[in-house]
Formats: C-alpha cells, sequence, structure tokens
C-alpha cells in the first residue's frame, strides 16, 4: 500500500479538480529512473488539470514529488493527450514533414 501512496494521492487530487472524475484514469510504472505517474482525463477537463500557465499542473507534479520523496521514490508525472484532443490531429511522420519542406 505505501508503494502506491503516490499514485493514490494523484488520483484523489485529479478527481477532485475535473468535473467528470469517472472519466480519470492513473498508471503507475516503475522502473530504473523512478515511478512514472500517467494521468489521462476527459478532453473538457484538460484546461482545469492543466490551469493558467500550466500552473496546476506544476503543483500536482511539485505535491507527488514530495509523496515520493517521503517513500523514497523519484516520482515523475505525466499528462497524456486525451483521444480527439487539440493535439491529436497535429502529429506528423518525418516523410510529411520533408514533403511540407519540398525536400
Amino acid at each position: 500500500m505505501a508503494q502506491e501512496a503516490d499514485r493514490d494521492f494523484v488520483a484523489y487530487v485529479v478527481k477532485s479538480i475535473v468535473s467528470k472524475p469517472d472519466d480519470v484514469q492513473i498508471t503507475r510504472t516503475v522502473d530504473e529512473l523512478g515511478v512514472l505517474i500517467s494521468v489521462k482525463v476527459h478532453r473538457d477537463d484538460m484546461g482545469m488539470l492543466i490551469g493558467r500557465s500550466g500552473a496546476t499542473a506544476k503543483a500536482i507534479r511539485t505535491l507527488a514529488r514530495i509523496v515520493g520523496m517521503r517513500h523514497e521514490a523519484r516520482v515523475n508525472l505525466r499528462i497524456e493527450e486525451p483521444e480527439g484532443g487539440k493535439m491529436a490531429g497535429m502529429a506528423k511522420d518525418v516523410d510529411e514533414v520533408v514533403s511540407e519542406l519540398g525536400m
């Protein structure tokens, strides 16, 4: 239980912020670099989760790192772009970029 205190904390904070807490998905992975907590929310909640100029996301990251330090773990937080989000149509592969440059 103590090993997943960081995930539980992030889940509590994120679900308290967003308007659709049932759509929140949080995964926790551990590797040699530390703990990575990935957060997915409904696309309508991205603005609330990130906050003005990223202030809310930065605060959640800071708090997650503090919780991780208490359990001797390095915790990082990744907010994943939801399907159908604004950035979804912007992904390009190398061939598309080269063709746009006319090379």
